[in-house]
């Protein structure tokens, strides 16, 4: 990378760290973590240059630089990534510091005695010193443990150190010592103090126990510890942590395993959902839109619930009456809904509006305004405008037409239009063709003058991690419930412009997602064959299944069947089936906004649930998702 800050060559040493006053530059932060660490030490950067301190300079550049990655503790060979990412250039990553760099680092480490600095350097020169010297990684774990379990170390980056010293002991195996022991009787002792004044803190714990595999001995009390909170919260009427806490106690009985009361467990989290519905449809402002996205929430859980214990709970009898809420909350939400009309704008205003539109604000604002960008398709409306051009300018619709794979297969043909009084159905099949290419028209204007422009804005402003993906996955009805994890992997690398990973983890759980909810209306998504053997149909059956429609809605079903299973346009899921996609079709504006559009889905579930608490709730939403 190019570095004007200071020279490559400027030789720095020990004493120029002891009288660079670093001590001084982060003792005006007035929050913790690297993000603030790493803007003080910037600013005493800049400040030393124009004192003309070039030593000073480099080794608080240095500093800042070490302070600025995100650390990304799932990685054990790559745990620190840049913060910012854009195409021409990104931050700093390990990699950028030279050798002589490293050893600068290595040689003050146990001068510092900051924990949050000083796990960062003995991590990094762990990483990258040659031969790795195991002191380091010791030393990193021991600082990284001496950080609080409390709520605000935890939001200010205690989330990501604590894991990361899990990981190295674990890299470490007999090397760590008792380390790893002490690690979990830590997150232990700090979950059993938790209480419902450390708002998600006792369930952040309980998460960073079970996703490490740690705390078995302790199941049951965990379990217990978790319901108890839960109880409270759901007496105290805040039904979101409430539900949070009763889903993550199920997970903890289910590992036990104590069948009956993760079922439990599992019910109370679907009248959670179920109450805060009937509270939005009831209130004095109501919103029948978020009450029926709430009803659809508890009808999802209840179906989760083991046959065995579904006659105890009434758990059919309960969908059942939860499908007419949901039914009537729908039919009363089509009066809230109204249409939002912009004046024509070239493609210059359309990236400035897109850009001031999610700027200066929250992340979940700026990504609310991100996912509102495009309102979605108005299938009805494209078709008419599309058969009014046909038959407007006639000529090449009369004429059949052959599409062409780029190595010469013959992949769809459009019949021609008989432009007679009754449409035939040829006629709808160059109808529909028309569509789709008018479509792919569109999407290629929305991603490069607004997608793309406004996701530039929010990787600038804001700095978010796989974890808040999966958490954001995890809160969205629309995400099957086993398959969060993988969503929220996908969104995370479409965020990061990492566009080829996204669509490959994206389209098999879309095409997932698709079979789930058709077969929970009811629909037929396998064949049986001659043999006997029964085989899920792909996408491309399921999207014609008249139920396609009644389930997505014939806009967002028309989307899903243009960008996935239609020969007439992308077809992204059965290119990627058979190996087609190149790097290059994987950037493409239809790959871009094929996880624009699965963003879009997955965030609108979420901000209705989020916005459904109480006020004084807001900020540790926004804390737990912007995290």
């Amino acid at each position: 990378m190019k570095n004007e800050r200071y020279s490559l060559d400027l030789a720095i040493s020990l004493q120029d760290f002891n009288t660079s006053d670093w001590k001084d530059s982060i003792a005006q932060v007035t929050s913790e973590g690297y993000s603030a660490m790493w803007g003080a030490f910037s600013s005493s950067a800049r400040i030393a240059i124009e004192q003309n301190r070039p030593e000073h300079s480099k080794v608080l550049w240095l500093l800042a630089d070490a302070c600025s990655m995100m650390l990304s503790p799932s990685s054990p060979n790559e745990p620190f990534k840049p913060f910012a990412v854009f195409h021409d250039r990104r931050s700093v990553i390990p990699e950028d510091f030279s050798k002589s760099d490293i050893q600068f680092f290595a040689e003050i480490a146990d001068k510092v005695d900051n924990n949050w600095l000083k796990a960062r350097l003995n991590d990094l020169v762990w990483l990258k010193g040659k031969p790795r010297n195991t002191k380091f990684a010791l030393e990193a774990i021991d600082a990284y443990c001496c950080l609080p379990l409390d709520k605000d170390t935890w939001i200010h980056g205690g989330r990501d150190c604590w894991p990361r010293a899990i990981t190295l002991a674990r890299m470490l195996k007999n090397g760590a010592g008792d380390r790893l022991q002490k690690i979990e009787k830590a997150i232990v002792t700090a979950f059993n103090n938790s209480s419902n004044d450390d708002g998600f803190l006792g369930l952040w714990l309980s998460d960073l126990l079970k996703s490490n595999r740690l705390g078995l001995s302790n199941r049951e009390d965990i379990a217990i510890k978790l319901e108890s909170l839960a109880r409270k919260f759901n007496h105290e009427g805040d039904l979101h942590s409430a539900r949070a806490y009763f889903e993550s106690s199920s997970e903890w009985y289910k590992s036990i395993p104590n069948v009956v009361k993760a079922a439990e467990m599992t019910v109370l989290v679907a009248e959670g959902w179920a109450k805060e519905a009937l509270t939005r449809s009831a209130s004095q402002d109501p919103s029948y839109m978020i009450a029926a996205s709430f009803y659809e929430n508890a009808i999802q859980i209840y179906r989760s619930v083991p046959r065995a214990e579904r006659s105890k709970y009434q758990v059919d009898k309960r969908i059942a009456e939860l499908r007419v809420h949901l039914n009537n909350s729908g039919e009363r939400a089509l009066g809230e809904m109204g249409i939002i009309q912009f004046p024509g704008v070239d493609i210059t205003q359309l990236i400035a509006h897109a850009r001031e539109s999610v700027s200066g604000k929250s992340i979940q604002n700026a990504l609310l305004e991100f996912v509102q960008l495009h309102r979605g398709v108005d299938a009805e409306k494209l078709r008419e405008d599309s058969l009014k051009k046909m038959r407007q300018y006639p000529l090449q619709s009369m004429f059949a037409s052959t599409m062409m794979s780029r190595d010469g297969r013959v992949i769809a043909k459009r019949p021609a239009m008989s432009l007679s009084g009754e449409l035939t159905d040829d006629d709808e099949i160059s109808i529909n063709a028309e569509m789709i290419r008018d479509y792919g028209i569109l999407v290629n204007i929305i991603v490069q003058a607004e997608i793309l422009p406004a996701l530039e804005v929010l990787l600038v402003e804001h700095q978010m991690r796989e974890i808040d993906f999966i958490e954001l996955a995890g809160q969205s009805a629309f995400i099957p419930k086993e398959r969060v994890r993988l969503f929220g992997k996908a969104l995370f690398a479409g965020y990061e412009r990492d566009f080829v990973t996204a669509l490959h983890l994206l389209i098999p759980q879309i095409e997932h997602l698709v079979r789930m909810h058709l077969k929970q209306a009811g629909a037929k998504t396998s064949n049986l064959d001659k043999d006997g053997i029964q085989n899920e149909n792909g996408m491309s059956t399921l999207m014609t299944l008249p139920e396609a429609e009644q389930v997505f809605g014939k806009n967002l079903a028309f989307e899903f069947q243009s960008l996935f299973c239609n020969a007439f346009g992308p077809n992204l899921r059965n290119e990627m089936a058979h190996g087609l996609l190149d790097e290059t079709d994987c950037n493409s504006p239809f790959a871009i906004y094929a996880w624009w559009l699965a963003l879009k889905l997955t965030y609108i579930a979420w901000w209705n649930s989020a916005n459904s608490t109480h006020e004084s709730e807001n900020d540790s939403d926004e804390q737990k998702v912007a995290q």
